[in-house]
């Protein structure tokens, strides 16, 4: 599982579409990108050189302090000065502090970049940038980033991956609002905003040990089936490619979370590699480079997902092909928590969770199988046989003849309930003979 582009779209309610969220970014601090700095600062922001270059100076970097940032709309608000120059400034200053305290909230505490401010000098054209899109390649990054063993401190916008885990775990961590108006606000609004507090590791390892026992009926795969037009997944959601913001470039594959939208997940394609990567222990030196493949996004609907790639419709929204879950131990994770920090009973449950789920699998499959053969083969007999395959599936054995895996006693028994329930309720038409 992992947060998509319609995730981003019905949680925040912003484009995920557009032009990048990129521009060419100023380079190290050197006398020539600081005046260029002071220049663009002054121009945008409306005030002097002498201002903008002793800003500057104070942040002691390609950056201005939020305080100052704010000082220049809070008191000019209700100045009188409604001269279009002065309003734009004024917009430009407060949604440069806005994305910097939201979509793209760093790790630098009181300073924003200056980059962002390149992307709103033409107020007109500030809503034409897929700004979901990138706030996402920004979240992705971080996330990456906040694993390495001396990274104590994670950025991006995190209300988007709170309101993620609320609408997909059923952890009892959230508590809606009361006069939330579905459809109308972003779906993130639902929640009551929590504050801030310091959690303990014996609460981190609850809450860990706890995302490792959920079972799949306590996942919600699909949360946002109704906020779909007629069901139709947004074509955008299906894109498998990069997402990019400014120099960063993250991979977003679609194929690789298929029970999110409603389809049968499969064994998906190999992930992009990058040309050049670079994973050191701090955040610092982490650097990825990808190579055509940044460009993707450009002709974003050239990588959509085939659609014998997006696998079938599921009826339960858990639900793999029989080879996923084996390749799936096989490559990743199954816990979060470490198995050499718990005890043996832990492993053993959630192995023990995915030989049950791919036994509930086999059973299903041999049910729609037989519900959806021919009408003349639709027999007592042939009811029998699914009830034993199913049974058997159910108790971890495997498919043979009947007398070898039950006795004469539990056969007389199971076809004893099986055609009581006949009898109590009439045969219905199949799918085959509705179609």
């Amino acid at each position: 599982m992992s947060i998509s582009l319609e995730d981003v779209n019905i949680l925040l309610k912003i484009h995920v579409t557009g032009k990048m969220v990129a521009v060419e970014n100023f380079a190290r601090y050197t006398e020539e990108s600081l005046s260029d700095v002071i220049k663009l600062v002054s121009k945008l922001l409306g005030v002097s050189i002498e201002d903008a270059k002793d800003e500057v100076n104070i942040s002691k970097g390609l950056t201005v302090r939020k305080c100052w940032l704010k000082s220049r709309w809070c008191p000019k608000a209700g100045s009188g000065d409604t001269t279009y120059p002065a309003v734009e400034c004024i917009a430009r200053a407060y949604l440069l502090y806005l994305l910097s305290c939201t979509l793209f909230a760093d790790k630098s505490g009181p300073r924003v970049s200056i980059a962002l401010l390149k992307l709103l000098k033409d107020l007109d054209d500030v809503g034409n940038y897929a700004w979901g899109a990138a706030a996402l390649a920004y979240l992705y990054r971080h996330l990456r980033s906040a694993i390495r063993v001396q990274v104590s401190q994670i950025a991006g916008y995190l209300t988007l991956l709170e309101g993620w885990v609320y609408d997909h775990f059923k952890l009892g961590l959230a508590t809606p609002k009361a006069k939330y108006m579905d459809y109308v606000q972003p779906r993130v609004c639902r929640w009551i905003q929590k504050h801030a507090t310091v959690m303990n590791i014996d609460k981190v390892g609850s809450i860990r040990r706890t995302l490792d026992r959920l079972r799949p009926s306590e996942v919600t795969w699909d949360p946002y089936v109704n906020y779909r037009d007629n069901g139709v997944v947004h074509a955008m959601a299906l894109y498998s490619g990069t997402l990019k913001y400014m120099d960063m470039v993250e991979p977003y594959h679609a194929e690789m979370i298929q029970r999110q939208f409603g389809h049968m997940q499969s064994i998906p394609d190999p992930p992009y590699r990058p040309l050049e990567a670079h994973r050191g222990p701090s955040a610092l030196k982490y650097s990825v480079k990808y190579g055509f493949q940044q460009d993707n996004w450009e002709r974003w609907r050239n990588h959509l997902l085939a659609p014998e790639v997006r696998g079938e419709k599921a009826q339960f929204k858990f639900l793999a092909t029989p080879n996923y879950l084996p390749w799936f131990l096989k490559v990743s994770h199954p816990l979060i928590t470490n198995p050499s920090h718990e005890d043996e009973d832990m492993v053993a449950t959630t192995i023990a969770d995915n030989e049950l789920l791919e036994r509930n699998r086999r059973a299903l499959d041999a049910t729609l199988r037989w519900m959806d053969s021919q009408p003349e083969l639709c027999t007592l007999e042939s009811a029998w046989k699914m009830a034993s395959d199913v049974i058997n599936f159910l108790s971890g054995r495997s498919l043979g003849p009947t007398t070898t895996t039950t006795t004469t006693t539990t056969a007389a028994r199971h076809h004893h309930r099986l055609h009581r329930h006949i009898a109590l309720y009439p045969r219905r038409p199949w799918r085959s003979q509705r179609r």
